[in-house]
């Protein structure tokens, strides 16, 4: 079995989030979701506007028949990476940076393969935000 590991927060759902775990299926036949949990994301954005809890999210995420398997995190470190069985760790794009650094080079020296997946052009939860913002 090829299990493939993609994480976020996943709040204001939408089609770029169904779109990257589709994507994820192509190099894999298990998806493990890691979904951010809310009081990790609070603590480190004070005032942070999320709308379903860690559990909420976590719900959703379940329904979805392409979803496997789906964890809870705090922050994505090779502490966390080493608690998951998996083979291909699924990247945004725009996962960039020292801390994606570590984890691309963790999973080099552990024998994982790292993919870079394509965001959905149009879509992004700010973007949900925005309408949502606009409608009233």
């Amino acid at each position: 079995m090829n299990r493939v590991l993609t994480f976020g927060v996943y709040d204001y759902f939408h089609l770029g989030h169904l779109r990257l775990f589709k994507q994820c299926k192509e190099y894999g036949d298990y998806l493990i979701v890691a979904v951010q949990d809310v009081d990790y994301i609070k603590k480190y954005k004070p005032g942070v506007n999320i709308l379903y809890s860690t559990e909420e999210r976590v719900e959703i995420i379940e329904a979805l028949k392409v979803v496997d398997r789906v964890v809870v995190y705090q922050t994505v470190c090779t502490d966390f990476l080493e608690t998951i069985d998996f083979e291909v760790l699924a990247l945004g794009e725009d996962h960039v940076g020292e801390r994606f650094d570590k984890i691309v080079e963790w999973c080099d020296t552990n024998e994982k393969k790292v993919v870079r997946l394509k965001r959905t052009k149009g879509i992004s939860s700010t973007i949900v935000k925005d309408r949502v913002k606009s409608l009233k």
